[in-house]
């Protein structure tokens, strides 16, 4: 069976209770399919990423699976809310809807989507139609606008991101699929020698400790970095990694970077 979000975000937890760990968080209109049920619960695998886990059942609505190939043919091409927040109207009952960024708008055409027959207003200010343009500008106009994002493990919306969600919505601006977690993340693309040769739109991995990656961020230019560790933020990055000039040291170790 397959399943989609009608919430803002659904948490996806690691175990079938409230107070599991949560692995990740499913956007309004994301898809999913329902591996396991239980009275309150369903265990899931995201179309996005593969990420699996569990969710509260009255979060998600089934589809037919006719519903479902016509859905996801529309979602494939469908524009993306860039802005941190955006508001959709449903012009089925007025009531209003909060969107974070990455969101994906089937069936958009000028400030107006559907999701399963429900018509819904946007301002068209906040979506674009085809992935940005991945140059330094248009990276530096984008991600300001998630500057003081807080840190929340599992977290990829406005309100809270952990370092790799922060990577995946941002990189899916411009129309870079990214798996969920930084050491998957780490798998994709193509191996970059040394940070002299990176480009604006690399991603970079960390390591703390054990030599496992833990962290990611997205590279800005040779000397700075923009990611996710307690808030989003731009901090200076060199060979050896972060450089933090609010802690007066490096916090992480720079092991890899990519061009995905």
């Amino acid at each position: 069976m397959v399943a989609l979000s009608l919430h803002s975000v659904v948490p996806v937890r690691a175990e079938a209770r409230e107070g599991a760990e949560q692995l990740t968080q499913m956007l309004f209109g994301e898809t999913c399919v329902v591996l396991e049920q239980q009275p309150r619960w369903m265990r899931i695998r995201l179309d996005l990423d593969g990420q699996e886990g569990w969710v509260d059942r009255k979060m998600i609505a089934p589809m037919t699976q006719q519903e479902a190939a016509d859905y996801m043919a529309a979602y494939a091409r469908a524009a993306q809310v860039v802005f941190p927040v955006a508001y959709a109207v449903s012009e089925n009952n007025g009531q209003t809807i909060p969107l974070t960024a990455g969101t994906r708008l089937p069936h958009y055409e000028d400030g107006r989507f559907e999701v399963l027959g429900v018509a819904f207003r946007i301002d068209p200010t906040m979506v674009a139609h085809q992935p940005l343009s991945l140059d330094l500008q248009t990276l530096q106009q984008t991600v300001r606008f998630f500057l003081n994002v807080p840190y929340l493990w599992g977290g990829k919306n406005a309100l809270g991101m952990d370092c790799s969600g922060f990577t995946q919505i941002v990189m899916s601006l411009f129309g870079k699929p990214l798996l969920r977690n930084a050491s998957e993340q780490a798998t994709q693309g193509q191996a970059i020698t040394h940070l002299s040769e990176a480009q604006a739109g690399d991603l970079v991995f960390f390591d703390h400790e054990d030599g496992r990656i833990s962290h990611v961020g997205i590279v800005l230019d040779s000397e700075r970095v923009i990611h996710c560790s307690g808030r989003v933020k731009v901090e200076k990055l060199d060979q050896t990694g972060i450089y933090s000039v609010e802690q007066g040291d490096y916090t992480h170790h720079l092991v890899q970077i990519r061009r995905v």
